[in-house]
């Protein structure tokens, strides 16, 4: 996934990054300018985005102060200029009071998930909420919108006319056209969302919990997870609800009650503490979407995405539940089938046997072994590997920085360098820690902007530390999480940058990391660097090709899950509040998950799902972008995964534009037509009797 830099509700969450200050005297009115790699060779200051990580919490809030006082200087500015002759000025006050602010959150939406101090933490929060403060005043600023809307774009490039549509567009979602008491509810609203927001994320970070087991019970695990997971004294092994902990236990742990027991504690996280926050959150959201005019918040949240409807959205899980229908109850049978070689009479699947049944089903169907791949999946080899393989696609180097300072030991820091010139700096915070953020996620730390910043990225996972091994689900999110960093830095050089970074609509963002996912079970690139951890031989070819058949199995069930869930985060945000949402949420399973009711018995998932503040209403984004991704992969599949020079086309007509273009227009440059349906509905091996129209069908 991609976590949003920082909570916005209202505010111009579209906005880039600068802090230089306006020109003091009158350029031109903006003009047409291209957005080349040349522009990225100019000299620029090096990256230091991590500093203000590494100091005291007085110096973090110092410098947000700072931040927000430049941003109100840069506004205040602004309304000095003549419109009329001073055009480019305008916008460039504008950009660099939006800059100043986008990047103060940057760096505090991370601290607040990454910092090991917590006094830092709370700097962060709070730092957040200031800047949210900050940007929902200057979105409502009545003078700032009229002076923006003043300026003349008829000598100005498609870019500036496009970033200008859209920063229009959300300073009337803010509020700026209505009366003083309104603008007021809107901006106190935003700022209970974002606490709101921020204390549920917190809750779920902060409640690891752990079960403990004999070691009979944990029959079936791998021996290194048995030797990282030695009993204590009186002889049980401690597990957490951690990732590195918990899928591999689904996955291997024979004794079915060792897996329900903790996964219904997986699932017990941030309870009760999340209920009143989840349910006021849903309350605060709706309250502010129907002050502004919208039926709800997803009418709210929808209409800058590609969906543009909370209908779009709605129909396209529709569609695809037709498409996915018969697949998923096709391998749901199948799952059963295998139980039952286990347990006589088995009527039914339970939840906590579908990672374990699956894993089964492909040792025994595809002769795969999920086990048998993990020695050639070590930690170290694997973080190689993806460096080196998107090194060659795109002709780039890593170069580790040993001088930077970083906010915990295990973080590295890499300068992304081109024909010698650095296009960025990336780190990397990839395994567990206590108060950290517990799943996977890029986070943006400075958007970089042509000739002024170099733009820097952070990867933030939970795998397993050097010399340890990996899963081969925990690779492909590696390399998911990856495009993301890839597409941060390589958006990352446009003339604004309120169009620079991953400035895309939000349901395009994932579509980039769905498609690198891809490259991790290609034999092609498996066998570049997959090498097992003790005696260095390659991953055998017969082995890839029995892992990519295995991966087949299951993506009817995948599918659902991510209906499911996309149907949860669309109905809580479309329905007015007050209701029940681990009723609601057992509605929907019944619906459209194959499984029976698996909240029941006091387990409240929702309680857990991250998704509901970052994505809110749009996690139907993951299949969205799916959809799309398995169309632009259709490309690599006739030229090869590892060709560079469809890799090359790809990144300069999709990845480098930023939010310069629609993302429909970017898919469009790279393939030649408009995206399609048609290469999902293959993958999935037919479905639907009917072909359903592309997910951008109105």
């Amino acid at each position: 996934m991609r976590l949003a830099t920082f909570a916005l509700s209202a505010a111009l969450a579209m906005t880039g990054c600068s802090t230089h200050r306006a020109p003091e005297a009158a350029p031109p009115a903006p003009e047409a300018s291209s957005q080349t790699a040349e522009a990225v060779k100019q000299p620029l200051p090096p990256p230091n985005g991590s500093e203000l990580l590494t100091g005291t919490a007085a110096a973090f809030t110092a410098a947000c102060t700072a931040g927000i006082e430049r941003a109100h200087a840069q506004v205040a500015s602004l309304k000095t200029l003549d419109v009329k002759a001073q055009g480019a000025a305008v916008l460039a006050a504008y950009d660099e009071a939006m800059a100043s602010l986008f990047n103060t959150a940057s760096r505090s939406s991370l601290a607040r998930e990454v910092h090991p101090d917590a006094a830092m933490r709370d700097a962060a929060r709070t730092c957040e909420q200031l800047v949210d403060t900050a940007n929902v005043e200057i979105s409502q600023d009545r003078g700032v919108y009229d002076a923006l809307s003043a300026v003349d774009l008829s000598r100005a490039d498609d870019a500036t006319r496009y970033w200008m549509q859209r920063t229009l567009l959300d300073f009337r979602r803010a509020g700026v056209d209505r009366d003083d008491a309104t603008r007021a509810q809107v901006k106190a609203l935003n700022e209970e969302i974002l606490k709101l927001g921020q204390q549920f994320g917190k809750n779920i970070a902060e409640d690891v919990r752990t079960v403990a087991f004999t070691p009979k019970e944990l029959e079936g695990l791998p021996e290194d997870y048995l030797r990282a997971h030695a009993p204590g004294k009186d002889g049980k092994v401690v597990i957490t609800t951690n990732y590195p902990d918990y899928f591999p236990l689904m996955t291997y742990a024979k004794n079915a009650k060792t897996r329900e027991k903790l996964w219904r504690t997986y699932r017990q996280r941030a309870f009760p503490q999340n209920q009143p926050v989840l349910s006021q959150l849903i309350a605060k959201r709706h309250e502010l979407a129907t002050l502004l005019g919208y039926a709800s918040w997803a009418a709210y949240n929808t209409e800058t995405r590609m969906t543009r409807t909370p209908q779009v959205a709605a129909s396209f899980i529709e569609q695809l539940e037709g498409v996915t229908r018969a697949r998923a109850q096709r391998e749901m049978a199948e799952l059963l089938e295998r139980k039952k070689k286990d347990v006589k009479g088995a009527t039914t699947v339970e939840p906590w046997e579908q990672d374990y049944y699956e894993d089964r089903l492909r040792a025994e169907r595809f002769g795969f072994d999920s086990q048998a791949v993990r020695p050639y999946l070590e930690y170290a080899r694997m973080k190689e590997g993806v460096m080196g393989i998107t090194s060659h696609l795109w002709g780039i180097t890593f170069q580790p920085v040993k001088d930077t300072p970083v906010w915990h030991p295990e973080v590295e820091a890499y300068d992304v360098v081109e024909g010698g010139q650095s296009l960025g700096r990336i780190y990397l915070d990839m395994h567990p820690r206590n108060d950290k953020y517990k799943h996977a996620a890029q986070f943006d730390l400075v958007t970089g902007q042509s000739g002024k910043r170099l733009p820097e990225g952070v990867l933030v996972c939970n795998f397993a530390r050097p010399g340890e091994l990996m899963t081969h689900d925990e690779v492909e999110t590696f390399f998911h999480e990856f495009g993301h960093l890839l597409h941060a830095i390589f958006s990352g050089h446009q003339r604004w940058s309120g169009i620079s970074g991953i400035k895309t609509e939000w349901d395009f963002v994932e579509t980039p990391s769905m498609l690198l996912q891809q490259w991790a079970k290609q034999p092609e690139v498996m066998k570049e660097f997959a090498r097992h951890f003790q005696t260095n031989e390659p991953i055998p070819a017969e082995l890839v090709e029995k892992l990519r058949a295995s991966k087949e199995f299951g993506q009817g069930l995948w599918a659902r899950r991510q209906l499911f869930l996309s149907a949860v985060s669309l109905q809580y945000y479309s329905r007015a509040p007050g209701f029940d949402t681990t009723a609601v949420m057992a509605e929907l399973q019944k619906q459209l998950s194959p499984f029976r009711h698996e909240y029941r018995d006091g387990t409240h998932f929702e309680l857990a799902f991250g998704h509901l503040d970052g994505y809110s209403a749009a996690y139907y984004t993951y299949l969205w972008s799916s959809v799309i991704a398995k169309d632009l992969e259709a490309e690599f599949q006739k030229s090869g995964y590892l060709n560079a020079d469809t890799a090359l086309k790809y990144r300069r007509t999709v990845l480098e534009p930023g939010g310069a273009q629609p993302a429909a227009e970017l898919v469009k440059n790279f393939l030649g037509r408009p995206y399609s349906f048609e290469a999902y509905r293959a993958f999935l091996d037919g479905g639907a009797p009917s072909t359903p129209p592309s997910p951008g069908a109105k």
